[in-house]
């Protein structure tokens, strides 16, 4: 029976609060993150991870400690694993995960690829639109790693995926449905920012959170304001926006209340249960919202593990080596189909 391996990436996170500061270096001295040449990078990267460390290990203390991250992309492994074993009968799927950042890293997870020899490799992020910053950092990675000889399928984006699209739809409507009056409200649908001139530089992200929210919003079929906005910003660069602080500001002051969707994160870590749920919502309490409601993300959501799914079928019955469910346009010079990497 022919092998599959299908590898999830993921960002990844600390397990514990002595892993705060070596996570944050590994994440500063991304090139695809910050693009100054070496040593210049790693310098600034321990700058970064001395300065923000002690910040950082109290939101994760307010996590238990650690991310969540390791769990939750484990369980959507998991889960994809038995969606594929029942979908498909005459394949041997196995499901890896890699992290970018922390354990376990790419570079081990490929070493546990090759010890299971497949006869082909599915590269699936859990990051639905592509960017450099993500998808394109964790594909370098493994591709440098990857000594195997089965050939590998890159799935660089998904978002527009209808049963994605549909999966943050139902969840969204499940919230909406407990509210007397949706004209009272306003869907924020929130993605992680980036620098500004990432975008100019040809990375496709920001149109491809747009393209998504379009196609959940198509699946909602409910009439009620939204708008796209982008949060987690650092630095002194200037970043895309609108930011989600200012959208939460701005919703409230016009006397909505913000429903607030994480249409880029498909798992719960940092960003969704300390800056969402509890910075973002005390920022809506102090001007004065009536209600603050939090969509919590696809994580392991039929839907959401389905479409992954189909993610991997359409791979395997392709020739090509790089697929994308989205046609980045001429200014995305980025775009990996486009460029390669």
């Amino acid at each position: 029976m022919k092998k599959v391996a299908v590898v999830l990436f993921n960002l990844g996170g600390p397990l514990t609060q002595a892993d705060v500061k070596p996570f944050l270096y590994n994440l500063f001295s991304d090139k695809y993150i910050i693009g100054l040449p070496s040593p210049l990078r790693q310098m600034v990267a321990r700058l970064i991870s001395s300065r923000r460390e002690t910040s950082a290990q109290a939101n994760y203390r307010l996590m238990g400690g650690g991310s969540p991250i390791v769990k939750e992309t484990e369980a959507q492994a998991a889960a994809l694993s038995g969606h594929l074993s029942k979908t498909v009968k005459d394949l041997e799927f196995k499901v890896f995960i890699g992290m970018r950042y922390w354990h376990p890293f790419i570079e081990d997870t490929v070493k546990a690829v090759e010890a299971w020899a497949p006869d082909q490799v599915v590269a699936l992020p859990l990051y639905p639109q592509f960017s450099t910053t993500t998808t394109l950092s964790s594909f370098v990675t493994f591709k440098k790693a990857y000594k195997g000889t089965a050939p590998v399928k890159y799935l660089c984006c998904y978002p527009q995926n209808p049963a994605f699209a549909k999966s943050y739809a139902d969840l969204i409507r499940q919230k909406l449905s407990g509210l007397a009056n949706l004209k009272d409200y306003r869907l924020l649908f929130s993605a992680h920012g980036l620098p500004e001139k990432i975008i100019k530089k040809g990375d496709p992200y920001q149109a491809q959170v747009e393209a998504s929210v379009a196609a959940i919003m198509e699946q909602v079929g409910m009439q009620i304001d939204h708008v796209v906005c982008y949060q987690s910003r650092v630095g002194p660069l200037k970043w895309i926006g609108p930011s989600t602080d200012q959208t939460i500001i701005d919703t409230v002051k016009s006397g909505k209340s913000p429903v607030v969707v994480p249409v880029a994160f498909v798992s719960e870590h940092i960003e969704t249960l300390v800056e969402l749920d509890l910075e973002y919502k005390h920022l809506a309490d102090e001007h004065g919202a009536k209600d603050y409601v939090r969509v919590p993300v696809v994580g392991i959501e039929p839907l959401f593990i389905r479409a992954l799914g189909d993610e991997v079928l359409r791979a395997i019955g392709s020739e090509a080596t790089i697929m994308a469910d989205y046609a980045c346009e001429a200014c995305h010079g980025q775009c990996p189909k486009r460029k390669g990497f």
